[in-house]
């Protein structure tokens, strides 16, 4: 357990604490650690610098994205154990060291010291951050989950609003930029990239406070707050929701939607230069392309907060069903129609890393509904190795196409055709998945001594 200034018991808020306090500090570290959807603003200064492929510059975005998802699995019960504000300070200092490494390995010519600097160390910060405000919110708010995980997981997706003029800026600034970048002055940027991010994460491991034992929002009754079937009062353990079918076409549905978001999100710059080449001035077309990977990054989390809070209204497994189903439709609209509408192509983009982003943000609530409050932490970080696996396809998918019809002499939107084929049919598979998910077996829940010990559990808990 923490100890001192990082415990737990040191973060208790005080009677007449406001709940509304609490989301600014969740803001502060999952803004930060969005920067990761702005990698795609590093891949052609690297690729020029370092003359690296498309899939080598998408490395160290590649791994820090798996080790989000299993640092969070691998890490999740001790974030519950420790507080947030321990794992907070343990997200900051890998994260920030991620950006340090790199800027190192930059320094002196190693590659590969990015991808283990931010990729592997930074990696590991983003899982233990991503995590880390997610169960603290949810206590504050257990009247609304899905406002409350969209107020959690929203400035992840918004973290590239501010990190792509951000580093555009300083790349700029460092003569890192056009075809013949200055190496090093992209490690300046990683450099002071990761001071900036040490500031502001501070500020949420400072402001972060847990609600006191036996708090509930004023005028809340747990017992008529049910009102759906797919919403459960029973319990089962995280060990137990890994040998239930709900938990694995879960699984399916959140690797897919990512893959189909993130595929688009981690090359969006390129993809916004190929599409749109031939009627965008020159001198424009790098800023034009910086502009749209910050409309999808406001995208994304827009939707994370606004979908996710809809899903109180109309349901988790109706969203999702909007998620996939018109996501689908629109990824067949750009390969249809692929440069023809500018606005159209934004539009599509739009709502499609707006469903990407929800679907991170109403999948903790969907896991309550179907698993209950007890270990929900535990089954969501499990969950989320479905990122790491969507974090390899996507990129890989995406990268892997477009490099192969370039090496061809292809040009424009035709380089990514066939790649937006593949993100339609994943979609459809993840549909099919969420039209098949029901309750969860009683068999599954617990009972008799096993939900004796989950109370005996929770008061512990919250006394510790």
């Amino acid at each position: 357990m923490a100890a001192g200034f990082l415990a737990r018991e040191r973060i208790v808020a005080p009677p007449g604490w406001s709940r509304w306090l609490v989301p600014p500090a969740a803001l502060s570290i999952h803004l930060a650690i969005g920067q990761a959807y702005a990698w795609s603003a590093f891949k052609v200064p690297l690729g020029n610098g370092l003359d690296l492929s498309g899939v080598a510059t998408a490395l160290p975005f590649t791994l820090a994205i798996i080790m989000l998802g299993l640092s969070s699995a691998l890490f999740g019960t001790k974030v519950d154990e420790n507080g947030p504000r321990w794992a907070m300070v343990v997200a900051t200092s890998c994260f920030v060291s991620g950006f340090l490494i790199s800027a190192l390995g930059l320094y002196i010519g190693w590659y590969w010291l990015v991808v283990f600097g931010y990729g592997f160390v930074g990696g590991i910060g983003l899982g233990v951050g991503y995590i880390s405000p997610v169960s603290t919110l949810i206590k504050w708010f257990p009247d609304r989950p899905g406002l409350s995980t969209g107020l959690a997981i929203m400035g992840f997706g918004g973290g590239a609003l501010i990190a792509s003029p951000l580093t555009a800026s300083l790349l700029s600034a460092f003569d890192a930029t056009g075809p013949d970048p200055s190496v090093a002055g992209i490690g300046t940027t990683f450099l002071v990239m990761g001071l900036i991010y040490l500031v502001f994460m501070s500020v949420g491991w400072l402001l972060i406070r847990v609600p006191a034992e036996g708090w509930s929002p004023p005028g809340w009754d747990p017992a008529t707050a049910t009102t759906s079937k797919m919403i459960t009062t029973n319990h089962v353990s995280a060990n137990e929701a890994l040998r239930t079918p709900q938990f694995w076409l879960l699984w399916v549905v959140l690797t897919f939607n990512v893959t189909a978001g993130i595929g688009i999100l981690e090359r969006a710059n390129p993809i916004f230069q190929d599409f749109f080449r031939d009627s965008t001035p020159p001198q424009a077309l790098a800023g034009a392309a910086v502009g749209f990977v910050s409309i999808l990054s406001l995208a994304n989390s827009a939707g994370r907060i606004a979908w996710s809070s809809l899903s109180d209204v109309l349901g988790r497994k109706n969203m999702y069903r909007i998620y996939l189903g018109v996501g689908a439709l629109l990824y067949l609209l750009i390969t249809l129609v692929p440069n023809q509408s500018r606005a159209l192509f934004l539009i599509a983009s739009i709502l499609i890393l707006s469903f990407y982003g929800a679907g991170f943000a109403t999948v903790p609530a969907y896991l309550r509904d179907l698993f209950g409050t007890y270990q929900v932490g535990a089954i969501h970080g499990r969950l989320l190795t479905a990122w790491s696996t969507a974090g390899v396809l996507g990129p890989l998918i995406v990268n892997a196409v477009a490099d192969a019809r370039i090496a061809a002499g292809v040009a424009g939107p035709a380089r990514y055709t066939t790649a937006f084929m593949i993100m339609i049919v994943l979609l459809v598979i993840a549909f099919a998945c969420n039209e098949l998910i029901r309750p969860v077996d009683p068999k599954h829940h617990l009972t008799g001594p096993e939900a004796a010990d989950r109370e005996t559990t929770e008061v512990k808990g919250s006394q510790e």
